[in-house]
């Protein structure tokens, strides 16, 4: 049976910045008629793994149970290869014919074309081939006139050892890495590689109209005379202060496959996930703006058939309103929330933490902490 579990959160930020275009302005879109304020999926994954680091350094996570997002994957091979005993100027030439037999091809300046997602079991098991193959890989001087560097080298790896593209290929299995198995990735040489993600993330979406507000800013020398008088630098910064709703969904039976049926592992993983969704928050302007504001409603559901729901809807017409728009915000959630279930179905448990104290009767078990709402959660999918 398919087991989805969808976690919902409001998030009333403080005058901030979170995540920026291209010209600096605060991210935004249009939805149900007006400009909302917006925090991309991409922003909300990153700080999600940024934040499985510091499980990680806390021993609650294992480092070999996570994954690198790199260009620099030929560096992290040579500092592998150095605990095997291998010299750094030596072992560069090596990798760089190893990994172009797989397609992997290095640049000049030492990055990979374009960035790999690569769990620290699969880099672990590259080295190891390395230095095991160590004698058979070779550059061949054949065929290597009027070519490319790149390519001349690539064909090299090829004729060198027709062992070692089978093995390296069979190195590529996601490594059991949480953050791949959880956000998917894809290698453009490699597509039979690539791993589809078991959790999808919603663009972050104010639940109000928001408008743009601009910080004018001054900075004075601080060893100038007295006497002068002005600025010597000033510009301006564009912010806005919002209720988020924030979404996301995660199969429960994708995420088990993907870390190859280890259930445990698995646990850990929604667990991690699930605490990294509520507590991590985007990095951008924190130091001029410091929004450190943790949602104040957070609703987990575990349902067992039926299709994901995303309650972005609920908002379709702004949030207005003297009552505070976490819990008129929440109290919208919830009403769609029973509407949907009514008229499609597909019931399971529901778990919420409503720190706004939010009118949410018969919508699901009230719990009183972050821990005890990943508790119940995980209790309800693994039972």
């Amino acid at each position: 049976m398919k087991i989805l579990i969808e976690i919902h959160a409001l998030q009333n930020f403080a005058p901030s910045n979170l995540n920026r275009d291209d010209t600096g302005a605060p991210k935004d879109a249009f939805f149900g008629g007006t400009r909302r304020a917006r925090i991309s999926s991409q922003c909300l994954k990153r700080a999600v793994r940024q934040h499985f680091k510091l499980l990680v350094e806390g021993g609650m996570l294992n480092g070999d149970d996570m994954g690198d997002r790199t260009k620099l994957l030929l560096n992290k091979v040579i500092s592998k290869m150095e605990t095997l005993g291998r010299q750094p100027e030596e072992a560069k030439e090596k990798v760089k014919l190893a990994l172009a037999a797989v397609s992997l091809t290095v640049k000049e300046d030492g990055k990979t074309q374009y960035l790999l997602f690569l769990g620290q079991r699969e880099i672990q098991s590259i080295a190891r081939i390395i230095h095991e193959k160590w004698n058979t890989i070779t550059a061949s001087e054949d065929g290597a006139e009027g070519k490319k560097a790149g390519k001349a080298k690539k064909d090299a790896a090829k004729q060198a050892d027709p062992e070692l593209k089978k093995s390296l290929d069979a190195v590529f299995d996601g490594g059991r890495a949480i953050d791949i198995a959880l956000f998917g990735r894809m290698l453009a040489d490699m597509p039979d590689k690539n791993q589809n993600a078991a959790c999808q993330v919603a663009h972050g979406l104010s639940t109000h109209a928001v408008e743009r507000e601009f910080d004018f800013y001054t900075a004075v020398d601080d060893l100038k005379p007295e006497d002068t008088a002005g600025a010597d630098m000033i510009g301006t910064v564009e912010f806005n202060s919002a209720c988020f709703y924030r979404y996301a969904v995660v199969d429960w039976a994708k995420l088990v496959e993907n870390l190859q049926e280890d259930e445990a592992l698995a646990a850990k993983a929604l667990r991690a996930f699930l605490e990294g969704f509520v507590v991590s928050e985007p990095t951008g302007k924190q130091n001029s703006f410091a929004a450190h504001n943790p949602p104040e409603f957070v609703a987990v559901s575990v349902r067992r058939e039926g299709a994901p729901r995303n309650l972005a809807n609920a908002f379709e017409l702004p949030v207005r309103g003297r009552d505070g728009l976490t819990v008129i915000s929440a109290q919208r959630l919830v009403e769609k929330a029973k509407q949907l279930q009514a008229a499609y179905g597909g019931g399971g448990s529901t778990f919420v933490l409503n720190l706004a104290q939010a009118k949410v009767e018969g919508f699901g078990e009230s719990v009183d902490s972050l821990s005890a709402l990943l508790d119940k959660t995980l209790t309800a999918v693994q039972g």
